[in-house]
């Protein structure tokens, strides 16, 4: 197996903007620097959100933030279901044993359509 080669953050850093200045194209810099496309393609992202110790692309900090704020989406929605889930069970529970909940409401939990989900 080969051993796994290390790069330096100033080598990636050149080599991304020596790309970007249309100095050489990519197959050019892989040939002389030995480094597969795909690596470059990689090196080209972090460069754009700013990994090398440089400023980020505001493209890249938009992606960023769209990224981060997909994932809040995602919680919150599973957090949402689960609780919807709970209180039906909590509602079935106690409309099984002949309880009435508090304020003498009785009716299942609010459909998703009520709620205007």
């Amino acid at each position: 197996m080969r051993n796994q080669r290390s790069f330096s953050i100033e080598f990636k850093r050149q080599v991304i903007e020596e790309r970007l200045s249309g100095e050489s194209r990519p197959a050019q810099l892989c040939r002389r620097y030995n480094i597969s496309s795909s690596l470059l393609y990689h090196w080209k992202e972090q460069y754009s959100r700013g990994r090398f110790n440089n400023e980020p692309t505001e493209e890249a900090a938009l992606k960023d933030r769209i990224e981060k704020l997909e994932r809040l989406v995602g919680k919150l929605t599973l957090e949402n279901k689960f609780l919807k889930k709970g209180l039906e069970n909590s509602l079935s529970r106690a409309n099984t044993r002949g309880k009435s909940l508090p304020g003498g409401n009785n009716s299942p939990a609010v459909s998703e359509e009520d709620a205007g989900s």
